[in-house]
């Protein structure tokens, strides 16, 4: 079963509207003004919160030109050494706690993925409120294991693994008293493809592992996000830059701060529209049901004449008797005369 999980003065569960995160992670490029100012279009934006990503590149790989520490895979960073790539991709430390004072000023939410366990006291000195478990970092159950001691909400990416990884996440999190967990659906491609999000994972993720469940979206545009709402993510997140234009390693695949405002806004229109599991009409649809079928008078009937389907009639609206009781009503006779497009009521039946 789902658990409610709470995160300073926001809920995370399927009775609470979605968690939306603004992922910063490279996108300021290495200035420190751009990082302000990234904030304060996301607060503007309407999201939830803020994720910073916590490492250096001495603490996420090792200062190495072998082969297997180049990037192979396609894509953006083709051709690149993984050290140099997040030499100039990582948020510098230093300004972590300014941009959490920033955030606190703003009335938005600001957390982080730490990429190892020197990042985890680094930024529980900051009071950072919850956690993201990147999705290469899943099999890292050192590090899981100090994020869930710390007691706080965790969220984990499953980009890269399989459902033995998954429980193995999971299990290393409750083993270190820690039930507070989001697992996002997630597609490790640059931007993802549509066919590659698979987002039916989303409601089997949260019935199979019994916690909320949500999306870490690579993809272009907000129409996986859009759907992933629609089929019960909890959270999204969703990378986030100013300008695309502006360059930098995650800036071809994020939201500029207009598009996020408007999936801001079509997640809540979405979640409207969702509602609740309920047959009762509203007071508006009771007013709009005497528009619904009844059986009507199709031609002058008089007393004692019976009924036939030439002088009553199913037609709208609804002010005469039941359309289910013209069975009965067949053949029975009038019990004084009536006029065209007279609704029939039973004292009009003998």
């Amino acid at each position: 079963m789902e658990r409610e999980i709470r995160i300073e003065n926001k809920f995370i569960g399927e009775k609470y509207p979605c968690f939306i995160v603004a992922e910063m992670s490279g996108n300021h490029n290495m200035d420190f003004e751009r990082a302000k100012e990234i904030i304060r279009a996301a607060a503007e934006a309407g999201v939830d919160a803020v994720k910073l990503q916590t490492y250096t590149a001495d603490t996420i790989t090792l200062n190495s030109r072998q082969p297997c520490f180049y990037t192979t895979s396609g894509g953006l960073w083709e051709g690149q050494t993984l050290y140099s790539l997040y030499k100039k991709a990582y948020t510098p430390w230093e300004w972590q706690p300014k941009l959490k004072e920033l955030a606190d000023e703003l009335g938005i939410i600001l957390f982080s993925s730490p990429f190892d366990v020197t990042a985890v006291d680094f930024l529980e000195k900051m009071n950072v409120p919850a956690y993201k478990i990147a999705s290469f970092e899943i099999n890292d159950t050192q590090l899981l294991k100090k994020v869930a001691e710390t007691g706080k909400p965790i969220m984990i990416s499953t980009g890269i693994a399989d459902i033995a990884d998954i429980d193995l996440a999971v299990q290393t999190c409750k083993d270190a008293g820690n039930e507070q967990i989001v697992l996002l659906k997630c597609t490790s491609s640059y931007p993802a493809l549509y066919d590659e999000m698979n987002l039916a994972l989303i409601p089997n993720m949260k019935e199979t592992f019994g916690c909320s469940a949500g999306l870490s979206d690579h993809s272009l545009g907000d129409e996986v996000a859009l759907a992933a709402v629609a089929m019960g993510a909890s959270v999204v997140e969703k990378h986030f830059t100013l300008k695309r234009d502006d360059g930098g390693v995650d800036a071809d695949f994020s939201m500029e701060a207009e598009e996020m405002k408007d999936m801001v806004k079509r997640i809540r229109n979405v979640e409207a529209a969702i509602g609740k599991v309920s047959y009762s009409l509203t007071e508006k649809q009771k007013r709009q049901k005497r528009f619904s079928r009844s059986l009507f008078v199709s031609k002058p009937v008089k007393k004692g004449e019976p009924f036939t389907a030439e002088n009553i009639r199913s037609v709208r609206p609804g002010n005469g008797l039941p359309v289910k009781y013209l069975e009965q009503i067949l053949g029975r006779k009038a019990s004084h005369d009536l006029a065209y497009a007279a609704p029939l009521t039973w004292e009009d039946i003998e």
